[in-house]
């Protein structure tokens, strides 16, 4: 707020040498049309405490970006299983905290330790599933995890809808984690897990289950847990394994490497084209469930050209068009806004698309010792493509054009780095960080 009056400025005597800024004495009104509350009137984060607002975000993701690899390297060391009721657990005490924050700082605190939490959630969950599945159900059980998400998206919007305030917003969408603890109970530990750090016993208790739930018993008859431990080859059974194991050996180092640039490379240009997208005149909530709608057909598309063509040039070629789409939004004018949501919106849909592969494909590549860890460090990169994507933005001082040509190298770069990783279709998944050193002398034979 101005002390003196602004009619200078509508005159164009816009001289601000003796103007002075004063806070509101009166306070705020908010348009409480669309939000009945936020954190922003909860704590009047506007004017000069904007950036506070903007800020819980980044304090978010930077919570997410760490507990990748924290939930990485706990869940290869103490198992799949306690660490994801862990990561319930702390999401829903972190939440609830969240949301009957008293202050402005003990809110961020409760997001970060939020995003810490949730972190462990998606990454453990999903390593745990790819781990249980045969070779010829991985495919569907992968893309399967990531609708998940989708569907995830779309009902947040309707509970959004119907819920505009914030503190109950937050205990509406925790809510569902209660049923997940409960049917944690049936979730059983990763057999993978189990057999490469040398608990044979274990590992058999839970493959006799899974074979009695599916009426498989017969087969395994002659299964002890002694064959089982064999097979596994876990003389490497007391060593434990961290994020170092990634990059101590020249393939798993080269492998790490290729999978972080890529990941970097595909969230940076997928948040990246998130922020640039235009609404379509409609509401907030029907713009966002049209970007979650985006997603089906993109992650349904994925399912088929990944089980029939592969992961590799899947992969590959959902990047280089991702660019190609950004790279024809370069020479679209902007009265032409139609098209270049089109184009946009597109870019999005195969961005999507290479997001839900990679995960799939970054479990396949990484051996059960250290998926975990690989799964986790690769997180992390994506997120710190995610906080400098935005940045990105800033480069329109230099040249207008300059951020979108950016995104678009990027993209294409990262499709052209999948031609340096091997393809995992129909390859039975590395137990030890040998496999990977040395495929000849193990176990990764193609199965035909």
């Amino acid at each position: 707020m101005f002390a003196k009056p602004q009619y200078q400025h509508l005159y164009g005597q816009n001289s601000s040498e003796d103007a002075a800024t004063v806070p509101c004495p009166s306070g705020w009104v908010y348009d409480n049309s669309t939000f009945r509350s936020t954190i922003a009137t909860e704590w009047d984060l506007v004017c000069s405490q904007k950036w506070m607002n903007k800020a819980t975000a980044t304090i978010f993701f930077i919570g997410v970006m760490l507990g990748a690899p924290l939930s990485g390297f706990l869940s290869d060391r103490y198992g799949r299983r306690p660490l994801l009721l862990v990561s319930y657990l702390g999401s829903i005490l972190f939440s609830l905290l969240s949301a009957f924050s008293t202050s402005y700082i003990m809110f961020v605190i409760m997001r970060f330790f939020t995003g810490v939490a949730l972190a462990g959630i998606a990454i453990i969950s999903f390593v745990l599933n790819v781990e249980w599945v045969s070779i010829e159900h991985r495919t569907f059980s992968g893309i399967i995890i990531c609708l998940d998400v989708t569907i995830g998206n779309c009902i947040g919007v309707g509970i959004a809808y119907c819920v505009n305030e914030w503190r109950m917003l937050i205990l509406a969408v925790t809510s569902p984690l209660v049923l997940s603890v409960i049917a944690w109970r049936w979730l059983p530990e990763s057999a993978r897990w189990l057999l490469a750090n040398g608990k044979a016993d274990a590992a058999h208790h839970y493959i006799m289950k899974c074979a009695e739930v599916n009426s498989r018993t017969k087969y395994l008859e002659n299964v002890t847990p002694d064959t089982l431990l064999e097979y596994a080859e876990t003389e490497c059974k007391d060593k434990t394994y961290t994020f170092v194991d990634l990059f101590k050996t020249p393939n798993i180092r080269k492998l790490s490497i290729f999978i972080g640039l890529i990941w970097f490379g595909v969230q940076f240009t997928y948040f990246g084209i998130c922020l640039n997208i235009a609404g379509f005149g409609l509401s907030l909530y029907l713009t966002q469930l049209t970007f979650a709608c985006i997603e089906f057909p993109s992650k349904i598309c994925v399912y088929f050209f990944v089980e029939k063509v592969g992961r590799r040039p899947s992969e590959m070629g959902a990047l280089l068009l991702t660019g190609l789409c950004l790279l024809i939004n370069l020479f679209i004018a902007k009265e032409k806004w139609i098209f270049r949501t089109v184009m946009a919106v597109l870019g999005k849909a195969l961005s999507e698309a290479s997001c839900a592969n990679l995960y799939l494909y970054t479990t396949e590549l990484y051996p059960t010792v250290v998926r975990q860890n690989g799964l986790g460090y690769s997180s992390f990169v994506a997120w710190v493509g995610v906080s400098m994507s935005p940045l990105v933005m800033l480069l329109e001082d230099v040249w207008q054009l300059l951020p979108h040509i950016v995104y678009c190298a990027v993209a294409v770069g990262s499709g052209l780095l999948i031609l340096l990783l091997p393809e995992t279709l129909n390859t039975r998944l590395p137990e030890l960080i040998e496999d990977i050193e040395k495929p000849k002398e193990h176990s990764t034979k193609e199965i035909h």
